[in-house]
């Protein structure tokens, strides 16, 4: 099984909810990247995705961007980043998702990235420009070397869901609002109606993602799916740090704050 699964299937039975937080990669550094994975799992985190940074994340709002640009500036590369997931594979089983586009994978070579991805310990790929067309080619190759293809379907996929969802495992990525990512006070889309529709089409488990910021937010929608994605209101974080263990402090209480708010 792989660790995504293995993660749900713990989580259900003792009736808890997912929490999985996303960092970009090699933002400050590659080494402090490890350090807040490891701290992350320490404070509750049970799914870690890891943000392949890229010069134009058409999803991501500024905090993210921002985010990417201090990697690439430092000189992060993919080579560089399946190296420090390696060393990460050593200390924890924690399950790591890489969020990715498209391009990057296609300029590094479909296949070869995926089987880097296995061989350094990658359990899935969050894709959020990936077309329809290729979708077939990355799951047949995902397949062969036990790396999920983790669908994303957001309110306005609507009668695009059932395709989009299909082949998907892991787990749903469910974005909760219109638009980019980003920390928001408030969101206005129905989850209830939404998230009632997603199910329509799957029973992999659904995580719910993109400006949740808080943990009264987390605590509002967790009734809604099997886990809350955090991303930007982390980053923000991250980047107000003034030094590593200031980082690493702020970072593992934001996350058992949150992940007390799953329970």
């Amino acid at each position: 099984m792989n660790r995504i699964d293995l993660k749900f299937t713990e989580l259900k039975g003792k009736r808890e909810k997912a929490l999985i937080p996303f960092i970009t990669a090699g933002d400050p550094d590659l080494d402090t990247t490890l350090e807040i994975v490891l701290a992350m799992e320490k404070a509750g985190a049970d799914v870690i995705e890891l943000g392949i940074p890229y010069s134009d994340p058409l999803a991501d709002g500024v905090t993210i961007q921002a985010s990417s640009n201090r990697a690439l500036k430092n000189g992060v590369k993919i080579f560089k980043i399946m190296d420090i997931v390696e060393k990460i594979r050593k200390k924890t089983q924690v399950p790591l998702v890489y969020l990715v586009y498209y391009s990057s994978i296609f300029r590094y070579g479909m296949e070869k990235f995926i089987k880097e991805c296995s061989r350094c310990g990658i359990d899935g790929l969050i894709i959020p420009d990936l077309p329809i067309e290729e979708r077939k080619d990355i799951i047949i190759i995902g397949e062969k070397y036990g790396v999920y293809l983790i669908p994303l379907v957001a309110p306005t996929s609507k009668d695009r869901i059932e395709k989009i969802v299909r082949g998907g495992r892991g787990f749903v990525y469910c974005v909760s609002v219109n638009g980019v990512t980003g920390a928001r006070n408030a969101i206005n889309t129905d989850i209830k109606e939404y998230m009632k529709v997603v199910l329509s089409y799957t029973d992999v488990p659904k995580a719910l993602g993109f400006g949740i910021s808080s943990a009264s937010m987390v605590a509002k929608f967790k009734p809604y799916c099997e886990g809350i994605i955090i991303g930007s209101a982390l980053i923000e974080r991250i980047a107000r740090g003034k030094n590593k263990e200031d980082i690493i402090d702020s970072v593992e209480r934001f996350i058992k704050e949150l992940k007390d708010a799953l329970k």
